[in-house]
């Protein structure tokens, strides 16, 4: 399935990356319809981007607990609050629901989605396991309901514009990209559910999954990843499948590969990514107190020795913006019927290398992608 990408803009012209992807309505169209199953953190960020959009309306949230069902009220006055999500899911004036919920549930609800004719905007990971992301993609084909996958990285305008310089050919052809995270270690989430193996599935499937699905995205050209081998440890002897250092080495058939690397053993929150090609290289960074900061600091060069190109950014970077941005581009794709930026195909793959590079932790051993 093709991946959806910016195209290049004129020489010198530094336009937004997703300017192809997100398209406003005209005035007298009508907007989008949400719900949002889950009001957690993330979820409260989901309905406030919704409520925010030009593009969409909040019509319901789905919440668990009763005080999350208070705070939703208390936060949007005149938005049904629902507690079973079954029950907003049997509502007629929803068009897409955005599941935002702990890991484990992905499957379940994102199902239940699709069954009930709604499209689904689904937090990544899609699901804890390959056959289930399988079931996913195969239900949303045969129902016809748009399936997008939570990697808002693509359509940052830091990250974004990094894919934009490899389609205009500003390095030749990718040969080697690199994603790197430092920060302190994640929020426990509602109840803890962060650090409770049953409910996150792991740590790779947190914050590693979006860098797999970015250096993939950059490889495009490389074709599907054939192999990979990871190492990862942890501060915590109790808990070794929680790891506060992972690295994974994913192979293409070009020759081409990926480095993905984490440590939350360290502060703020700070993610660069490399790009080298056959004729240059790209540096993207990205820092902040924490990773939903609107006081950040972001630079983006390329080049080859001497000559080296600073790009200014028209637009902040950062998880809320991408957010917003993520919920413009659902909406278009609803209206539209073109693919969302990051597709049930694509959720799929980022979900695999995790469970691949897990595999390769456990055993020593590389892991080939076909078997």
């Amino acid at each position: 399935m093709p991946l959806p990408s910016s195209r290049a803009s004129p020489a010198g012209v530094n336009h937004d990356p997703a300017e192809k992807l997100i398209e406003k309505p005209m005035n007298d169209q009508p907007l989008i319809r949400f719900g949002v199953i889950g009001y957690g953190l993330f979820g409260f960020h989901h309905a406030r981007a919704i409520e925010a959009s030009e593009t969409s309306r909040l019509v319901a949230v789905a919440c668990r607990s009763e005080a999350s069902r208070q705070r939703a009220a208390e936060d949007h006055p005149g938005v049904a609050v629902h507690g079973d999500y079954r029950e907003m899911l049997e509502r007629d004036d929803l068009e897409v629901v955005s599941v935002v919920a702990p890991n484990m549930l992905h499957y379940e609800m994102g199902m239940a989605v699709l069954e009930s004719g709604k499209h689904l905007l689904l937090e990544k990971p899609m699901a804890l396991t390959v056959a289930e992301c399988d079931q996913l993609v195969e239900l949303a084909e045969r129902e016809q309901r748009i399936l997008a996958v939570g990697h808002e990285l693509r359509l940052s305008s830091l990250w974004g514009r990094v894919k934009q310089l490899i389609e205009e050919g500003a390095i030749g052809r990718v040969q080697h990209v690199l994603v790197e995270l430092s920060r302190f270690p994640y929020r426990p989430g509602s109840d803890g559910w962060r650090y409770d193996q049953r409910r996150v599935g792991s740590w790779i499937l947190e914050e590693p999954i979006h860098f797999f699905d970015l250096a993939r995205w950059y490889l495009e050209e490389s074709g599907d990843p054939v192999s990979i081998y990871a190492r990862a440890n942890s501060r915590d002897p109790a808990r070794p499948q929680l790891a506060d250092n992972f690295s994974a080495i994913v192979n293409y058939p070009d020759h081409a590969y990926a480095l993905v690397s984490q440590s939350l053993a360290a502060f703020g929150h700070y993610q660069m990514a490399k790009v080298v090609g056959t004729e240059g290289a790209i540096w993207a960074e990205w820092g902040a107190a924490d990773a939903r900061s609107d006081d950040s600091h972001f630079a983006l060069r390329y080049g080859l020795g001497d000559d080296v190109t600073e790009v200014e950014l028209a637009e902040d970077a950062g998880e809320l913006v991408e957010l917003a941005r993520e919920i413009d581009a659902m909406a278009e794709s609803t209206r539209s019927g073109k693919p969302p930026p990051c597709t049930g195909v694509d959720g799929r793959w980022s979900t695999l290398l995790c469970l691949a590079a897990e595999k390769s932790v456990r055993t020593g051993q590389l892991v080939v992608l076909s078997e």
